[in-house]
């Protein structure tokens, strides 16, 4: 299946701190409650902010069971303690800390470390993840 992403947020890959994170998007672009794509390394990356927290998280956005990317349009919500977000294609949950699915414990998403820093989202670039 071949789903397009509309709001795949390009960026310039704008380096800071110790250029160890990535400036992929202002924080307006990321509302509450909802996901944007960003590309990092050539990789789609699924980024959320939960509303009533402010926490930011970040998958990567291709969903394994779907076989598309497609997570960012998914569904932010909670099953007990875990923050999840639902697959917009077949609603599996997806753990936004841990990136484990919780319905197919053989499914699991790549996390990346994301943080809001001076009105910016901000990954951790892929070559500082490769030298930890």
């Amino acid at each position: 299946m071949d789903v397009s992403v509309e709001s795949v947020v390009e960026s310039e890959s704008v380096m800071s701190d110790e250029n160890s994170w990535v400036t992929v998007c202002g924080e307006e672009v990321l509302a509450p409650d909802t996901g944007v794509c960003a590309m990092l390394g050539g990789e789609q990356v699924a980024i959320f902010r939960v509303g009533q927290t402010g926490q930011v998280f970040a998958v990567s956005n291709y969903d394994p069971i779907g076989e598309a990317n497609v997570l960012s349009r998914g569904i932010i919500g909670s099953l007990g303690d875990e923050i999840v977000v639902a697959s917009p294609l077949y609603k599996q949950h997806f753990s936004l800390k841990t990136g484990a699915c919780l319905e197919q414990v053989d499914c699991s998403l790549k996390t990346y470390p994301v943080r809001l820093h001076r009105g910016e989202v901000q990954l951790r670039s892929a070559r500082q993840l490769q030298s930890v």
